[in-house]
């Protein structure tokens, strides 16, 4: 499936462990949210919110790329969220979507998006759909964003909802992410969103000279590290740790 549409170091406060936490649905801070309950204001005021987001869970951890600011404000993270959570769409916290997946911290997603480096000529793809909201800050900063999801109706939902909140630059299609997008590579930067044991070498192989990659790698049962993999003119590749992250796992084709 392939569908056109427009448009995800922890220094956090609470320390590594209480961002690992926050990254499987637990916080230490205000807000937490697990599945079937949401604790918030029950009529936020969106824009106001996100400000406050911004302001004080992203920007005051660390995050300074003016433009990953900008878009981090404003793309609606409501939007990417079920309505029954809606009232914690900007929680420090990931949020349930469904299917066993979730849409990561707002932290994480900024993270995630600076340490991939995006340009406005780049073309970035994205391992692991999900709600939509990863592809969407990619979509406001970069020229084309390709995103792959497994789960079908998660991929369908999310194309159809990118395609109605305007991000027109992003395509998106079901299939098994360890293997990337090879018919369009090679790309500048490669996103993933899911945990895998290893840094597949398909998406290492699909990455630009001088493009970067940003993966959680390791057990998919306890704490990953996040990486950066980055490879060089010459198209030697190098590895660097960055911090400790919890995600659900890279799941494949069977």
């Amino acid at each position: 499936m392939r569908r056109p549409a427009r448009a995800e170091y922890l220094r956090d406060r609470t320390g590594l462990l209480g961002a690992a936490l926050a990254a499987i649905g637990f916080s230490l801070s205000p807000g937490i949210v697990r599945e079937g309950r949401a604790l918030g204001p029950q009529e936020p005021e969106f824009e106001a919110l996100r400000r406050g987001m911004v302001e004080e869970q992203i920007e005051a951890r660390g995050i300074s790329d003016t433009q990953v600011l900008d878009a981090m404000r404003a793309v609606p993270r409501h939007e990417y969220v079920p309505e029954r959570y809606r009232s914690a769409a900007y929680s420090d916290s990931p949020l349930p979507i469904g299917l066993g997946q979730t849409i990561s911290q707002p932290y994480i997603v900024a993270l995630m998006t600076e340490l991939v480096r995006p340009g406005p000529s780049d073309r970035i793809l994205e391992v692991g759909t999900g709600s939509g909201y990863q592809a969407a800050v990619l979509s406001a900063l970069v020229s084309e964003v390709f995103s792959i999801e497994l789960v079908e109706e998660l991929a369908d939902e999310a194309a159809d909802r990118l395609d109605r909140l305007g991000a027109e630059n992003v395509t998106v299609r079901r299939g098994d992410g360890y293997l990337g997008w090879p018919e369009a590579a090679p790309f500048d930067g490669i996103l993933v969103t899911a945990a895998a044991s290893h840094i597949p070498l398909p998406l290492t192989e699909q990455l630009a000279p001088g493009g970067r990659m940003v993966i959680p790698v390791g057990d998919t049962l306890s704490v990953q590290t996040l990486r950066v993999v980055e490879k060089s003119a010459e198209g030697e590749v190098e590895v660097t740790d960055i911090a400790s992250v919890r995600f659900v796992p890279l799941r494949r084709d069977p």
